[in-house]
């Protein structure tokens, strides 16, 4: 039952600045050369104003994006309701494109199709539920398990040799056993860390390779041969994620040599998804909670993946996509896949300090969230400190900027 209506909507523009020591960068592209109003990564990280760290350290590095702050349109939904009820909402972007998004929607720009580009937390809060109580279902097994991931934090473009081995070793002893290695920039380099990773974690561990869309078809097909010796379950995004007949040329020929293509991080609608399934060019489907136009059109593809038999693997790290797509594939192993062969959900251990429902990782599982909502809301402090351009980190970084 509706208890209120809508009473006002903010929205505020929060950046955290991670280009300063090249953190989410790749071999591609800079920051000032990104215009998708939402455009999504594979890579998240936060370095405040007073945290600065070294190149050895770098952070969120991979094949495509160089030197992004990465940031969000965050939305806040207020009601008239007696208890106060909101809706909290991010789009995730590479900072700039927060300022499209924001001119987007004074416009009515054609292409927006009306759809949300933001998952907005009224979900199951008017129960006073997390979206996992709101199903019903076999969900004892989540609650005492959690659902299975993997982690991509060990591994980006801009680590030094000695950080993805420390990192590996801590990773290993705190229980993870699947692993994401960025790669595509540079052959030489991604045999000598996937060299170095598949010698950390064994030959029973899972290993997953991410391109972040660096290559064309024949490139892509010619690198993973020669990087097929070291057993990827997959290669993500191996070209631009719109050419679906070139996912499909990909997939009949890396198939045979036991690696899958997983994509669908930047499909922004189901209609892409369909035309990915149809043309068998992935074996691991990847919704992405922001992307995707929230709930609605995540639960659409969700169903097209049970009927073509294709697990559902999310992408997640982000500014919140961790916090977001935890609800979706919970709700997808319950009520639609019932299934958790081949499946397992990205994690990323940053920025989750400021978010006020932050995600729970268990023995290398997220474990079903309990809070109301869909845990999108962000602590008030860090969306004044990171407030773009008035907020104290801000305040202290454009001036040095400009001069």
């Amino acid at each position: 039952m509706v208890r209120g209506r809508i009473s006002r909507l903010s929205v505020r523009d929060v950046r955290f600045p991670t280009s300063l020591g090249g953190h989410g960068a790749d071999a591609m592209v800079s920051a000032d050369a990104m215009v998708s109003a939402d455009a999504m990564v594979s890579a998240d990280a936060m370095v405040s104003a007073d945290a600065m760290v070294s190149a050895d350290a770098m952070v969120s590095a991979d094949a495509m994006h160089t030197d992004p702050d990465y940031s969000a349109a965050y939305v806040v939904i207020e009601t008239d309701a007696e208890d106060g009820i909101k809706g909290c909402g991010i789009t995730f972007t590479l900072g700039k494109g927060t300022e499209v998004d924001w001119s987007r929607k004074g416009r009515g720009a054609p292409g927006d199709s009306g759809r949300p580009k933001r998952g907005v937390g009224l979900v199951g809060q008017a129960g006073g539920k997390a979206c996992l109580e709101v199903t019903c279902g076999h969900e004892k097994q989540m609650l005492a398990q959690g659902y299975p991931a993997y982690t991509t934090s060990c591994a980006w473009l801009g680590y030094s040799d000695d950080t993805l081995k420390q990192l590996c070793a801590q990773a290993l002893k705190d229980g993870w056993t699947r692993f994401k290695v960025k790669v595509g920039a540079d052959l030489q380099d991604d045999m000598r860390r996937c060299q170095i990773i598949r010698d950390m974690i064994g030959p029973e561990k899972t290993l997953m390779m991410d391109a972040n869309q660096r290559w064309d078809v024949p490139e892509a097909v010619e690198w993973m041969s020669k990087l097929a010796k070291f057993k990827p379950l997959w290669i993500e995004e191996p070209t631009s994620p719109d050419d679906i007949l070139g996912h499909a040329t990909i997939s009949k020929a890396l198939v045979p040599l036991g690696i899958g293509i997983a994509t669908g991080e930047q499909c922004h609608n189901r209609v892409i998804f369909k035309q990915l399934l149809q043309a068998k060019a992935l074996q691991f489907l990847q919704i992405d909670s922001c992307r995707l136009g929230s709930v609605n059109e995540n639960l659409s593809v969700l169903l097209m993946a049970k009927k073509f038999e294709i697990p559902v693997c999310p992408h997640a790290g982000g500014v919140g996509l961790c916090e977001l797509v935890q609800h979706l594939i919970i709700f997808d192993y319950i009520s639609v896949s019932a299934s958790l062969e081949n499946r397992v959900c990205e994690y990323v251990d940053h920025l989750h300090e400021h978010f006020k429902y932050p995600v729970m990782i268990q023995r290398a599982s997220y474990m079903p969230p309990k809070d109301p909502g869909y845990s999108t809301e962000m602590k008030e402090e860090s969306v004044k400190k990171h407030q773009y351009p008035d907020g104290e980190v801000w305040k202290k970084l454009l001036p040095a900027q400009e001069n």
